[in-house]
């Protein structure tokens, strides 16, 4: 049973401490001297931990509850309770000048010179946003590899291992610069070499980088073959679905009004909802006229009865002069999964809906094709706009995901 004010002022100092449990972990404790103290019990790591959360009356129920719920959104994020509470209030670093944080943006300015400001701002969203908020306030000698892999298993966690990799070859580059500035001994990621899994060999070539982004979607505008097979190429980069789901979509799963296509994943065999963008809609309703008699949205150029054949997509990026090792039809997935994630931002789980990929719920449940679906039609809009000014080839401005 949750505690009440009442209960507390009632509750008296006996010769054995007392412990009044409310709820998630907060508990009141009375020890036989009177003095009556917050505490939330956690486990981080398979470690039980305690912290203090003020004493009582100073802090009330209410305060008290607001406190645990702070510490119950870090643990939600990776992040220990008692870590980031010494972090805040701030270890005493000697020198400033010393700590990771600094380091690490002192690098970045370093190399800014040589690097496109995309990309230098892709590597500073990186490093705030995986690496500062645990080893920014520690002087950079103090850093251990544990520390490190720590940051790395968090990225790892998310399914971004690609990710995790580039930011573990970030950290050695800062840590030499600190060795080569007199602020570190050694450089401690060698001793990382092989703690994370390799990026799986074989995967399907995939233009990742924005710059190549944009140089590809005007190719694709560009090309010349048949009109069928460049509606489904631009149309692609837009949805990345499966390659056969692509080239078998079906006018009847598509609500052109509703903005929706909506079909079975054939890797899951689950219903799956795309919200189509307002650049994808274009692309249809210009589609619409030509093959609306068929029963597919991209028919065979050999007969309308029959789907767009497996090598279309292949074979138009070749004629492009797109070579296999640099794009691939499923490497449309890679691209969105790659830059939803580095560039916009948006959370890992709702790309893996959009990608329909099997995703559980905190219970371990499948979530339905509906989970989320206001904030997937709010991201694909927002893929679709971020597409469009990668073509025009116009600043680049990552849009943090809701």
């Amino acid at each position: 049973m949750a505690l009440t004010d009442t209960a507390i002022k009632n509750t008296k100092a006996s010769i054995k401490t007392i412990r009044k449990y409310d709820s998630g972990g907060l508990y009141l404790e009375i020890p036989p001297t009177g003095n009556k103290r917050w505490r939330f019990k956690y486990s981080y790591i398979g470690k039980e931990k305690l912290i203090s959360l003020g004493v009582y009356p100073e802090v009330k129920l209410r305060q008290a509850r607001e406190r645990r719920d702070k510490m119950r959104k870090l643990l939600a994020n990776g992040i220990d309770p008692s870590a980031h509470r010494k972090a805040m209030k701030g270890v005493q670093v000697e020198n400033a000048a010393n700590s990771f944080d600094v380091v690490a943006r002192e690098w970045l300015d370093k190399r800014g010179a040589i690097l496109a400001p995309a990309h230098k701002a892709r590597v500073l969203r990186r490093i705030e946003r995986d690496l500062i908020p645990w080893l920014g306030r520690k002087p950079i000698i103090e850093i251990t590899p544990r520390d490190v892999l720590g940051c790395m298993r968090r990225i790892e966690e998310r399914g971004a291992l690609s990710t995790a990799h580039r930011a573990l070859q970030n950290c050695s580059q800062i840590f030499r610069y600190a060795v080569a500035t007199g602020r570190a001994d050694r450089d401690v990621t060698v001793d990382l070499r092989g703690a994370l899994p390799p990026v799986q060999e074989g995967h399907f070539a995939a233009i990742t980088e924005p710059e190549r982004v944009g140089e590809l979607l005007r190719a694709l505008d560009g090309y010349s073959g048949t009109f069928v097979v460049k509606c489904a190429l631009r149309f692609a980069p837009l949805v990345f679905v499966r390659p056969g789901e692509l080239r078998r979509a079906k006018w009847a799963d598509i609500d052109l009004n509703a903005g929706e296509w909506r079909f079975v994943a054939t890797k899951t065999n689950t219903q799956h909802i795309v919200p189509l963008s307002r650049q994808a809609l274009e692309i249809l309703n210009e589609l619409y006229p030509l093959t609306s008699a068929s029963e597919y949205v991209f028919p065979s150029g050999r007969g309308f009865a029959r789907p767009m054949s497996d090598n279309a997509i292949l074979a138009g990026l070749r004629r492009m002069g797109i070579s296999s090792e640099e794009m691939c039809g499923h490497g449309f997935r890679a691209m969105a999964r790659t830059i939803l994630d580095e560039v916009l931002n948006y959370p890992a789980h709702l790309i893996e809906h959009q990608l329909a990929h099997a995703v559980n719920d905190a219970n371990g449940r499948a979530y339905n094709r509906t989970a989320h679906l206001p904030q997937r039609k709010q991201m694909m809009q927002a893929w679709g706009d971020y597409l469009d000014e990668l073509k025009s080839e116009k600043p680049l401005s990552a849009k943090k995901g809701e």
